[in-house]
């Protein structure tokens, strides 16, 4: 991809890809490249990514991507409770100029818009999380680190230079291992903590047991633990030496085992920044996560990854989001596709969305760029049609600008 725009062609002219404004030229970039000839990359319906990217990629990434738990009901259900709301467009509302910018948990967006974190990102391209940290920084949007990535936690942040970063935790049960991870993420400058709850031990997947496809234990997605020196110090021989028993320590390290509510107080103690709970499903869940002091919350079913036949996430988060009004911040993902999912979901009560397998996809079409042509995408989606809507900001957005189908 030739993107000849660069970050400064994401925000209006001043602060490049921070103001929060004119995304949406993205669109006329891509009408007057046609003019030399020069059609976008690939697919601007991010609808259409996901067959796209199965014809580029070998059927163990691509399934272990966009594959679900059991027979896939959840993450269908995800896409069928979007449907199920429509907007409500409101004409002669001024607004031709709009400002996306939004802060959650004191960082700074241009949109609220952040990449959800996604292991084992070299399976899918060479630069993995690399090539996903270059493109999120060029754009000011923040990258959401896993425990699972196939780099390391100090080759992710200098990719991202100057951009917003966090840091997703797989609880690891070994309490060392555990602080030795959060002490290397705080250091390289990952300012909150995401704690996904919800996959403490793997669902049901057949696509990737059909295929006996799982990366951790061919050695792929262990870059932070086999680089942690509190992991290492538990093997008799390298990863390099003998990568056998190294799997055998990590994959039961940081699968198989689930907390409770009365060990949060563990990662308070040994993080000094915010700290948001992912995979909450239930109000009650939502509740309890403020009761312990948590900052933030991500309702979340894991794209449907994790349990078959749950409720969709966008189904619960108006019940979630008004029994912790005002007292956490409500993040969402599972299911979003399109610049009005995003509407969707912060007019039921998110305060900022999570993007996943559509960048994944982003990044198997051509890396940094493939990634970059995504956001991009996305983010003029977003402006264009809240503005289309008849709303200036996303603040202006609420349960009212919908209607049921």
């Amino acid at each position: 991809m030739s993107d000849s725009g660069g970050p400064e062609a994401a925000g209006t002219a001043g602060t490049p890809g921070l103001t929060g404004g004119n995304f949406g030229a993205y669109q006329s970039e891509l009408y007057l490249n046609g003019l030399g000839g020069q059609l976008p990359p690939f697919t601007t319906d991010f609808t259409a990514l996901e067959d796209s990217a199965r014809e580029r990629l070998e059927p163990g990434p691509f399934w272990y991507v966009a594959g679900s738990a059991g027979s896939g009901a959840t993450a269908r259900a995800n896409r069928a409770a979007f449907d199920a709301w429509r907007l409500v467009p409101r004409v002669l509302r001024d607004a031709t100029v709009r400002d996306l910018r939004t802060t959650v948990l004191g960082t700074d967006l241009p949109a609220p818009v952040l990449l959800a974190p996604i292991g084992v990102q070299s399976i899918i391209h060479p630069d993995g999380e690399l090539a996903t940290a270059r493109a999120a920084a060029a754009l000011g949007v923040p990258t959401v680190l896993s425990t699972a990535s196939s780099h390391t936690i100090e080759d992710v942040a200098a990719a991202s230079g100057d951009g917003p970063r966090w840091y997703q935790l797989y609880w690891p049960n070994d309490d060392e291992v555990c602080v030795s991870i959060l002490n290397r993420a705080k250091a390289a400058g990952f300012t909150t903590l995401v704690v996904t709850l919800d996959t403490w031990t793997l669902a049901w997947r057949p696509h990737d047991l059909d295929l006996s496809y799982l990366p951790f234990v061919r050695g792929v997605g262990t870059a932070i633990p086999f680089s942690d020196p509190a992991f290492l110090a538990g093997l008799a021989k390298s990863p390099e030496e003998d990568l056998i028993s190294a799997v055998l320590r990590w994959v039961p390290m940081f699968t198989g085992t689930d907390r409770s509510w009365d060990r949060l107080p563990f990662l308070r103690d040994h993080w000094d920044g915010p700290i948001v709970l992912k995979g909450i499903q239930h109000p009650d869940d939502a509740r309890r996560a403020v009761a312990a002091g948590m900052d933030g919350i991500v309702v979340s079913n894991h794209g449907g990854r994790q349990v078959d036949g749950a409720a969709a996430s966008l189904e619960m988060l108006p019940e979630i989001a008004a029994a912790v009004a005002g007292r956490t911040e409500v993040l969402f993902d599972s299911g979003v596709r399109t610049g009005s999912d995003v509407l969707k979901a912060l007019a039921l009560g998110a305060k900022a969305v999570l993007i996943g397998r559509p960048y994944a996809y982003g990044l198997a079409h051509g890396g940094e760029d493939g990634v970059r042509h995504v956001l991009r995408g996305l983010l003029a989606d977003l402006d264009l049609t809240l503005g289309l809507s008849g709303h200036r900001s996303p603040a202006e957005l609420s349960p009212e600008s919908l209607r049921r189908a």
